[in-house]
């Protein structure tokens, strides 16, 4: 029988199992990250809600100045974070024009441009018009991309002097909140990898007045929303009761609806007829997700089988 198309349930029972032993959890959980700690950070703290040993990764470094969603994977949900960390991306953002800092934000030394005069916000928004798009976007220094396999940040606070690869980036758009010299307020809405201190380092080399940022706040990726966001202060029972479906992690992929016995096929390696094409998340009947797998010519096979919740 064929595999049918539809949308994940609302609900999917079974975040956490209780065993003879212990209790284990899996799912995604939206985290709020405050300013001033690394995203590590911040996983290590969100640990204390579950048991000793759980997995928790998460999906999208912040920097420590930034604050905003951080998504994390818990138990078996380590296992989607790719498809998270190429979900769609919202920052809201200030940039402050004429001075540059060596991390391209304000935690690093700030150096004022004496010579720089106030710009106009039509020559500030004609600027931005360039970098919307698919854009070759240089990482900042301090940053966690990799030179010859060592993380660029590492090597710069050692004094050396990196010299990092433009890459691909997608910049969908940018919108203007308020701009008031030297002050710039954005919006900004990205794909997987785009750098925002790399966006206030360029725009103010193209004015001509050198340009960081002061603060930064992630509000989305993909269906993830701060206002949804489970604070670092939360306690355990909160932030348990917060976790969402693995379904959520592969919100962006086809949707395939399966029956039980053909749920029960594909975790066992099995392939099965179906009209989709392409990479699919395949749910079951409660919205549960069985499987990513990929469907060509009429056969669905799964690549990434999840257990039984």
């Amino acid at each position: 029988m064929p595999a049918r198309l539809g949308s994940p349930g609302a609900a999917n029972n079974g975040f956490a199992r209780g065993h003879s032993r212990r209790m284990t959890f899996n799912g995604l959980l939206v985290l709020d990250k405050p300013a001033g700690i690394t995203s590590r950070e911040a996983v290590d703290r969100a640990a204390k809600w579950f048991p000793r040993k759980t997995r928790i990764g998460h999906a999208g470094t912040l920097d420590p100045l930034a604050t905003g969603v951080l998504v994390l994977a818990v138990g078996p949900a380590t296992r989607l974070i790719e498809y998270v960390q190429a979900m769609p991306k919202a920052y809201r953002t200030r940039i402050r024009l004429g001075a540059t800092s060596d991390t391209d934000d304000a935690d690093g030394t700030v150096t004022p441009d004496p010579t720089a005069v106030p710009v106009a916000e039509a020559a500030v928004r004609a600027a931005l018009a360039a970098f919307a798009g698919e854009v070759e976007q240089v990482p900042p220094a301090y940053s966690a991309a990799r030179v010859e396999g060592r993380r660029a940040h590492l090597l710069a606070r050692r004094g050396h002097e990196v010299a990092l690869a433009p890459r691909r980036v997608r910049i969908d758009r940018i919108d203007v909140r308020d701009y008031r010299w030297p002050e710039l307020e954005l919006d900004v809405f990205c794909g997987k990898g785009t750098y925002i201190r790399s966006i206030a380092r360029d725009l103010g080399r193209a004015l001509g007045v050198g340009g960081h940022v002061t603060a930064l706040r992630r509000l989305r990726i993909g269906p993830f929303a701060a206002e949804d966001a489970v604070p670092l202060d939360a306690d355990a029972d909160s932030a348990r009761g917060r976790l969402l479906p693995l379904a959520s992690a592969v919100s962006g992929l086809p949707l395939v609806r399966v029956t039980a016995d053909e749920a029960r096929r594909l975790r066992n390696g099995q392939a099965l007829p179906a009209a989709a094409d392409g990479e699919v998340a395949v749910l079951d009947e409660a919205g549960g997700l069985v499987a990513v797998g990929r469907a060509a010519g009429g056969w669905l096979k799964p690549e990434k089988v999840m257990g039984r919740s």
